[in-house]
């Protein structure tokens, strides 16, 4: 099994290790690999895309030739994908004005729609005990300029709120977080990505 994190901006080193000590603790022989072209996403099983700034991690998989290939294997081989913070904005189908004031294009993959930014800016950043769908104790969840999932709709369903907001979505093998769960040191959430591999 290989896994790869899209690297060209945001959090990249920090995925690449939550997955590969995430195979390490299940037992799963592979590897955790950054993703900047096209031949090695065309090596991966998995693909994770990291917290950074939405719109710069957009243009970026454009220019690089990755943009559509990610969309093609989603939607005719189904491979897997996490995004978290800016890769689950990524993965909705509507950011809203902000993503349309900034030209940033998703990737549109994910039934649901999501408030960049919803959370606050960085200094507001904060830590939330979470209650997650299928997992048997709480999850500490790091929010860092996060955004919120307003709704879902078809076959994508909430996994986690805190308050009234849905953070922690899944579709099938696509799982969206507005959080950051490769920074919380607890690796429940890449091991249930792991299990839709």
């Amino acid at each position: 099994m290989r896994i790869g994190t899209i690297g060209v901006q945001g959090d990249v080193s920090e995925h690449v290790d939550a997955v590969a000590r995430a195979m390490r603790e299940a037992g799963r022989p592979g590897e955790a690999i950054p993703v900047r072209r096209r031949e090695d996403l065309d090596r991966i099983d998995a693909l994770t895309i990291p917290g950074g700034e939405s719109t710069t991690i957009s243009k970026l998989l454009e220019k690089l030739g990755l943009f559509e290939e990610i969309v093609r294997r989603v939607r005719h081989e189904g491979m897997p994908v996490m995004g978290t913070c800016a890769g689950c904005i990524l993965l909705s189908k509507d950011a809203g004005e902000q993503a349309m004031r900034t030209r940033t294009k998703l990737l549109g993959l994910m039934d649901m729609a999501v408030d960049r930014n919803a959370f606050g800016r960085q200094r507001e950043s904060f830590e939330a005990v979470l209650e997650v769908e299928g997992l048997d104790a709480p999850f500490t969840g790091v929010f860092i300029r996060a955004p919120a999932i307003l709704r879902t709709w078809g076959d994508c369903r909430p996994l986690a709120r805190h308050g009234d907001r849905i953070v922690l979505a899944r579709q099938g093998t696509l799982i969206g977080s507005a959080f950051h769960p490769e920074l919380s040191g607890d690796l429940r959430i890449h091991r249930m990505f792991l299990d839709a591999v």
